[in-house]
Formats: C-alpha cells, structure tokens, sequence
C-alpha cells in the first residue's frame, strides 16, 4: 500500500485565557509514527510548508520515504496554493476530508486525543511556547517507542514503522503458548491473538468493508 501521511492542527491552551499554541502533526497512516510534532505560535500556509519539508527531510534523513499522499481536512493551510506548490515539488499528492466528514482525519485526531488524555498534560496550559515544545518532545519520544498501541495489537509505532513488529508479536505469542503448555488450567479458551494488523485505510474500500460486514454477520 502507498505511504501515506496525515497531519493535522490542535489547539493548545496558555495560562492567558482565549490565547494559544498550535500544535502541528504528522502521522505516517501505516504505522502511526508521529514523524513530526511542532508547537508554534500561529497556522498558516508558511508554517504549513516549512513543517512539510522539514518532516520529510527527518524522515529520509533515516532512511525513511517521501510520502506518496499527505491527507488533511479541509482547513486554509491545508488547502494553500503555498503548501500544493511545496507538494508537487516533492512529488506528493493532496487528500481531504469528504465534505461534512470530520472523522476521515480519525488517526491524527486519534494522538490529540491520547496526548490530550495523558496524565502528565498540564491541563491547565503551558506558560510559554517553549514549555509547550519541551512537552511534546517528551510526548512524542514517549508514544514513538514506549507506547503500545491497541490499533498496532500492542507494539510500537516505532516497532512497526521500523519492520520489527512480526519479530516482537511472534516472541510474544511464543512466550504465551510456553506458559499455556506449563499451566494449561489457567486458560479457558484460545491465547491471544499475536497477529500483525494488516492494511490500514483512511476510508476502506465498499467491497472490502461489505466483506467484513457480512462475515461478523
């Protein structure tokens, strides 16, 4: 499947009431890696553009690839004739929320969410921008290679951006049929599923979704 990206804008709330930071992500879809994370003080097509080649030079700088489609929402930023321009020469394609569909962007929103939730987010806002960055620089070293992610079968984003997700389910599944094979009365039914995830869709195909439909029937 192509490599794609999403990226998206959050508020983030300062001790002054009514002012904020702006967080600006950008997720690879397949692994959910947070390629880049960066507060600044304001949206805009500029900013949208800097962040766009700045995450794409870290991302190749190890080794990684150039996305083939950057996904957004319909926002100003997103849909800049700046940002298209910066696109095109890097050779990636443009996707966008269907209209009146706010959660074609589910992923992106997903880690605002789990950030948001976190037990560590002062939730009473950051005192200046530079708190804010030191934040989410831990946050994001956190949930690249420590996070277990329930939608990756509980790996890393880390671990599977990186291909090692196979090797650590089969471990795990190994260790778990080991102590079955010990303790067989501690289990009632079949060991947990040790599978890797396979495709990921922004919006799943009708003919595959109607599949899946009619076999859960």
């Amino acid at each position: 499947m192509p490599d794609i990206w999403c990226w998206d804008v959050s508020l983030l709330k300062t001790h002054v009431l009514g002012q904020f930071f702006y967080l600006h992500l950008f997720l690879d879809l397949y692994s959910r890696k947070i390629i880049l994370a960066e507060v600044l003080l304001n949206e805009s097509a500029e900013n949208a553009t800097m962040l766009i080649k700045l995450a794409v030079a870290r991302e190749t700088a190890l080794g990684g690839k150039v996305p083939c489609i950057l996904h957004s929402d319909n926002g100003g930023p997103m849909r800049s004739a700046t940002l298209y321009a910066t696109l095109q020469d890097l050779g990636v394609f443009r996707s966008f929320n269907r209209p009146h569909t706010s959660n074609d962007n589910a992923f992106a929103e997903s880690v605002f969410k789990t950030l948001k939730y976190c037990p560590q987010y002062p939730v009473d806002g950051f005192g200046t921008l530079e708190d804010a960055q030191e934040w989410v620089l831990k946050f994001t070293r956190w949930y690249n290679n420590q996070h277990l992610h329930s939608g990756l079968n509980f790996v890393t984003p880390n671990q599977r951006h990186n291909g090692n997700d196979k090797a650590q389910l089969a471990q795990r599944k190994k260790v778990i049929e080991t102590a079955k094979a010990k303790h067989p009365e501690r289990w009632s039914g079949k060991t947990r599923n040790c599978e890797p995830i396979g495709d990921v869709y922004i919006n799943k195909p009708a003919d595959e979704a109607n599949d899946s439909q009619n076999k859960a029937a």
